[in-house]
């Protein structure tokens, strides 16, 4: 039995930046309005044309395999999270393997959303430990803004989202009391239609149809969000599962060097930091910067917070995700 141990980090974010103050030029909005509820201040968008899913992807997945010092040859497997695919099928994963021009290795595509890096790293560490792989490349990658409802309509859930990626490269550890501690993985279905997206898809009207009918007021096209339910049930579910975390480990919330939530809301994570009484330095936040970036925002967090040295080697870093589905999950890493 083996670990799994992150050898190689990377992000890529649009160069657009868009303000508060961008958003309330085409919605009935305000700064003060968004960062009282949200924390946001700016997000990313992509430009069409110049960036997708995919290749925002790749650039964060180049990056990391650079520093990982992993050869591209010696990539064994691909996991690719995204809610946001660039085609309908096939899903990201296999584009990946051909623009960064890897082997014929597996590519699996992880649709969880908001927890979908978590569940993404969760595949990877099992595939490592049984020992079926050696390296594994992990991408998280979302393009939201071309899809969301840009006006005052949407604005519940517009101003919440940005475009971006974060890749990891997992590598075989044969030190156990280093790497992927654990991860645990959740799901309640009762509660999907609370933060949706119902088109297109095949579970309701034919496509023909929906083409023939063509009605502007459509809003099953746009994403649909119960903010309130989703936030209520968000802090319960983050407290039970980083806890599952730290009890399987046998550490305790004082144990934590760093914890790095789903960047979904500000205040989610406040809420979280306050309740386990945690400081500023071992919670890492940047929805400020980027907004909900979904699969994304937890590699992305990850990635900065190495960056900026907030991570180092033999802390305990807990990453926690919670989202669509619903589905929520943590990771208890030792670096």
């Amino acid at each position: 039995m083996y670990h799994s141990k992150i050898t190689g980090l990377g992000f890529y974010v649009p160069p657009h930046v868009v303000t508060n103050a961008d958003l309330s030029k085409i919605i009935d909005t305000n700064d003060e309005w968004i960062q009282e509820r949200t924390g946001i201040q700016e997000r990313r968008h992509i430009v069409p044309g110049e960036d997708t899913t995919t290749t925002m992807g790749v650039k964060a997945a180049e990056i990391a395999i650079e520093r990982s010092g992993v050869a591209k040859a010696d990539i064994d497997f691909i996991v690719f999270a995204t809610l946001s695919p660039d085609y309908y099928f096939p899903g990201p994963g296999v584009l990946v393997q051909r623009d960064l021009g890897l082997r014929t290795v597996g590519a699996l595509d992880v649709r969880n959303q908001c927890s979908g890096f978590v569940y993404a790293l969760s595949v990877a560490d099992q595939y490592i430990k049984t020992g079926m792989y050696k390296n594994i490349l992990v991408i998280g990658s979302e393009v939201q803004s071309t899809g969301l409802d840009m006006t005052t309509r949407g604005r519940g859930v517009s101003v919440i989202f940005g475009d971006g990626a974060g890749a990891a490269v997992l590598s075989r550890e044969e030190d156990l009391s280093k790497g992927v501690l654990s991860t645990h993985l959740h799901s309640e279905g009762q509660h999907a239609e609370e933060l949706v997206l119902k088109a297109p898809g095949m579970g309701g009207r034919w496509v023909t149809d929906i083409l023939a009918d063509n009605d502007p007021n459509d809003e099953s096209y746009f994403p649909y969000m119960n903010g309130q339910f989703v936030f209520k049930n968000a802090v319960v579910r983050f407290s039970e599962v980083i806890m599952e975390g730290l009890e399987a480990n046998h550490l305790t919330v004082s144990d934590i060097d760093l914890l790095i939530p789903h960047q979904a809301n500000l205040r989610i994570s406040q809420f979280i930091q306050k309740k386990f009484g945690l400081n500023d330095e071992q919670v890492y936040n940047n929805v400020q910067k980027y907004g909900n970036t979904t699969a994304a925002s937890i590699p992305i967090a990850l990635t900065e917070a190495w960056e900026k040295g907030k991570i180092k080697s033999g802390d305990t870093v807990v990453l926690a995700a919670f989202g669509s589905g619903f589905t929520w999950a943590s990771a208890i890493i030792k670096w």
